[in-house]
C-alpha cells in the first residue's frame, strides 16, 4: 500500500494556523489550544474539517484502487493486507473527540469532522455572526464520508455519534440507515447554502467559497448514493434537474501545492516516488499492460519511465537482483495475464507480489504528471527527484465530471445510449489528463499525443462497444472507467461489486488469496474501546446494497 497520509495534515495544518494569524506578537498568554471547543476560531475549525477529509479520501482512494488493480496491491492473501487497524485513522478523523492518535488531530481545535461540526452548531447558536457556510461545508464533507463509510465498513455510527456523555459506547448503525441519515445531512446543507450565506474570512480549499458549486457537489453526491444503490427514480430526477457535476470546471477535488518544507503540500505520491533514493511507490502491471496494449493517449501523463526496457519482457534479459519475478516460470491461473514484466520499461508489479524490495528505485515506473505532478513521460528515460516535473502540485480526484458520464452509462438503458456517455467521459477525462502535461515545463512535449490521435482513440473505443455484445461490450465500458478513474478510484470498489465488472482483471498473484473483500473489517480501537461493537470474523459480509453471490465465486476475475 501507498503510506497512509499521517504527516502532510499535520504539517499543513500547523502552516495554515501560523499563515491565518493576523498578529506578529508571539507573547500570547492563552493558547488557542487551550480554548474551549465552543471558543476556537471556526474558520480553523473548517479548516479542520476540510484537512480531515481530504486525508480520509486519500485512503479511501488508495484502498479502492489497489482492490481493483488501477493501483498495486502488496498482500498475497486479502484478510492479511487489510488487518483490523486499517481503518482506525479514518475512523478517528471522522468520529474523535480527544486528541486521537498523534495523527491529525495534535490539539483540542484539531478533532473529528463529527465534533467539529458540532462545535460550529454551537458557535454559530450563540454568535451574532452568521456561520451557516461552515456548517454547510461541514454537513457536506460528513455525509459523503458516511456514505463512503457504508459501502466500506456495511455499518457506521450514525444516531448515537458525536455525543460522548450520553453514548460513551455509540451503536454501529444499520447501513441503509446510515445512508438515508446521510442523505438528510445533505439537505440541511443545501438549505443551507441556498441562502448563499458569507464565508465570514473561512478558508475554501474545493470551491472557494462558491455555494452553487457547493449545491453542485451535493446532487451529485445524491447521484453517487442513487447508482449505488440501484436507485434509477432518483438519479434520473437529478440528471432531468441538470444542477450536478456535469463539466470539469466543477470538478471536485483537492489542490496540492509545490511547497516541500514546513509544511509539505505536494502530492503525496510525488513524495514517495520524487525522491533522492528513487520512487518508491510500484504501479499496476494490469494497468500499465492494457493502456500500453491499447495505445491510451493517458499513458505518458500518467506513468514515468526510469527505464526504456523491463527485465524478462519483449526479449530482453531477465535480472534476478532488480526484478526476480523476471526469472520465474508463471503458474498455471495466470495464464493469458502478463505475470511480471510489462514491455518498454513499464517497470511495476502485480496484484498481490509481495516479493521483497530490490535496488530498484531509479528503475522501476514512477506516477507521472497526472494526479500527482510529476514528470510526463517523453522518452528520456531520467531519474526521478526532488522538485522534478511539476513539483508535486497535484490534484486528488474525488468527484469528476467523467466520472458522471461513466455513471449514466451504467444506468443508460441501451448500448446506443451507454455509448454517447462513454464518448463523453473519455473525453473529458483525457482533456484533464492532458492539460497536466503543462505543469512540467522542462518536458519535450513532442510526443503527447495529438487531436487526431485522441479522436481516433476514443471512436475506436466507442466502435469496439457498439460491435460488441454482453461480456465484451460490459468489460470495454467498465475498463475506460477504470482508467479514468485512476488517482482517485474509491469508486472502483463500489462498481466491482455492483457489477463485477471488468472481468478482464489480472489474478492475484497467489492461487487462493481468500474471497474478495465485500467490507472490511471494523477498526481495531473502536472495537477495543467501543464494548458494542463486536468485530467480524473475514471480510466475506457484503453490504446492505450488494446483492451479487457471495465470494469467492464473485466478483469472477476474483
Amino acid at each position: 500500500m501507498k503510506k497512509i497520509i499521517k504527516y502532510i495534515t499535520v504539517a499543513f495544518t500547523a502552516g495554515l494556523l501560523l499563515n491565518s494569524c493576523e498578529t506578529t506578537d508571539l507573547d500570547l498568554r492563552t493558547s488557542p489550544n487551550d480554548l474551549a471547543s465552543d471558543q476556537a476560531d471556526p474558520n480553523l475549525l473548517l479548516n479542520s474539517i476540510q484537512l480531515s477529509y481530504v486525508a480520509n479520501m486519500y485512503t479511501l482512494n488508495d484502498i479502492g484502487s489497489e482492490l481493483t488493480r488501477i493501483d498495486y496491491m502488496l498482500g498475497r492473501n486479502y484478510f492479511n493486507t487489510y488487518p483490523g487497524n486499517t481503518f482506525d485513522d479514518v475512523w478517528e478523523r471522522l468520529y474523535s473527540s480527544t486528541d486521537g492518535n498523534g495523527d491529525v488531530f495534535n490539539s483540542d481545535v484539531d478533532l473529528g469532522i463529527f465534533p467539529n461540526v458540532a462545535n460550529l452548531q454551537t458557535i454559530d447558536e450563540t454568535s451574532d455572526i452568521d456561520y451557516s457556510f461552515h456548517i454547510a461545508v461541514g454537513q457536506t464533507l460528513k455525509a459523503h464520508m458516511l456514505l463512503l463509510f457504508v459501502d466500506y465498513l456495511g455499518k457506521a455510527t450514525l444516531s448515537e455519534a458525536g455525543n460522548p456523555v450520553d453514548f460513551p459506547a455509540p451503536l454501529l448503525d444499520e447501513g441503509q440507515e446510515v445512508y438515508t441519515g446521510a442523505l438528510a445531512l445533505l439537505s440541511e446543507a443545501e438549505a443551507l447554502f441556498a441562502s448563499d450565506p458569507d464565508t465570514q474570512g473561512a478558508v475554501d480549499f474545493f470551491y472557494d467559497g462558491d455555494t452553487e458549486q457547493w449545491i453542485k457537489l451535493i446532487n451529485t453526491i445524491r447521484l453517487k448514493a442513487a447508482v449505488t444503490t440501484g436507485d434509477t427514480g432518483t438519479f434520473n430526477s437529478i440528471i432531468a434537474a441538470g444542477n450536478y457535476i456535469s463539466d470539469t470546471e466543477d470538478d471536485f477535488q483537492w489542490q496540492y501545492g509545490a511547497r516541500d518544507l514546513q509544511p509539505d503540500t505536494r502530492h503525496p505520491d510525488y513524495q514517495d516516488d520524487y525522491t533522492p533514493s528513487g520512487a518508491n511507490i510500484y504501479q499496476s502491471n494490469w494497468l500499465m499492460n492494457y493502456m500500453l496494449d491499447k495505445n491510451d493517449p493517458r499513458i505518458r501523463y500518467y506513468f514515468y519511465r526510469q527505464s526504456d526496457a523491463t527485465p524478462g519482457a519483449a526479449g530482453e534479459p531477465a535480472d534476478e537482483e532488480t526484478l526476480a519475478c523476471s526469472l520465474a516460470t508463471p503458474p498455471p491461473h495466470y495464464a493469458g495475464f502478463v505475470y511480471c514484466s510489462v514491455p518498454n520499461g513499464y517497470w511495476g508489479r502485480s496484484h498481490g507480489n509481495n516479493e521483497g524490495t530490490p535496488p530498484d528505485g531509479f528503475t522501476r515506473t514512477a506516477v507521472g504528471v497526472y494526479p500527482a505532478a510529476g514528470r510526463f513521460d517523453d522518452n528520456s528515460f531520467d531519474v526521478v527527484g526532488l522538485g522534478l516535473g511539476g513539483g508535486g502540485a497535484g490534484i486528488e480526484p474525488i468527484i469528476l465530471a467523467s466520472y458522471v458520464d461513466f455513471w449514466q452509462a451504467e444506468m443508460a438503458a441501451t448500448p446506443a445510449e451507454k455509448a454517447v456517455f462513454l464518448e463523453s467521459g473519455m473525453t473529458k477525462s483525457i482533456a484533464k489528463v492532458q492539460s497536466f502535461g503543462a505543469l512540467d515545463a522542462s518536458a519535450d512535449k513532442s510526443l503527447e499525443p495529438t487531436d487526431g490521435e485522441v479522436t481516433t482513440y476514443i471512436d475506436g473505443v466507442v466502435a469496439d462497444f457498439l460491435a460488441a455484445s454482453g461480456d465484451a461490450q460490459m468489460n470495454i465500458l467498465s475498463e475506460q472507467y477504470w482508467i479514468a478513474l485512476y488517482g482517485g478510484g474509491v469508486e472502483a470498489y463500489n462498481y466491482y461489486r455492483r457489477t463485477g465488472f471488468p472481468t478482464t482483471l489480472a489474478p492475484n498473484w497467489e492461487a487462493n488469496p481468500g474471497a474478495f473483500p465485500r467490507s472490511f473489517l471494523y477498526p481495531q480501537t473502536e472495537v477495543i474501546t467501543n464494548s458494542n461493537v463486536t468485530q467480524k470474523d473475514d471480510l466475506s459480509t457484503q453490504v446492505f446494497w450488494d446483492t451479487n453471490p457471495a465470494g469467492p465465486a464473485f466478483p469472477p476475475a476474483n
